[in-house]
This record gives structure tokens, C-alpha cells and sequence, in this order.
């Protein structure tokens, strides 16, 4: 059940909307589906999560400073 993980650029990250979901976020973490949902409910996803209704989402902005893929980083 091998999958390949694609990478995004750098270029790819900074067109990112101002939040993403949380899978998205947590995929870029190597963090599992239920790993991620588990740490967002106890407000410890490492990135700062905004909870609209029943939807998680996550500040590319903050996932961007956790990751270090900005442009200042070199």
C-alpha cells in the first residue's frame, strides 16, 4: 500500500488560500486523519485551527511559519 507523497514547491505554498483544511494541513505534517482530528478537538494541532460549525480549518499563514517555506527562509 505504497503511496508517493508530492511536495509542494514553494511557489505552491504561497498561492495557498489564507486557511486550509485540516487534512490538507495535517498531510503536510506527515500527522494521520485521526491523529489530526484527536489534536485539533484538544486544541493541540501544532498550527493555529479555526472551527467553523462542524469544519476544521487551519492558517496557512501559521502552518507556512511552522514549516519554514517562506520566502524570508533562506
Amino acid at each position: 500500500m505504497g503511496g508517493s507523497v508530492t511536495v509542494p514547491t514553494l511557489e505552491e505554498l504561497n498561492s495557498l488560500p489564507p486557511t486550509i483544511d485540516l487534512m490538507t494541513a495535517a498531510r503536510m505534517l506527515g500527522i494521520g486523519r485521526t491523529k489530526a482530528y484527536e489534536l485539533a478537538r484538544q486544541g493541540e494541532f501544532p498550527c493555529h485551527v479555526i472551527r467553523i460549525g462542524e469544519q476544521y480549518r487551519v492558517s496557512t499563514a501559521d502552518l507556512l511559519r511552522l514549516l519554514r517555506a517562506t520566502d524570508d527562509y533562506r
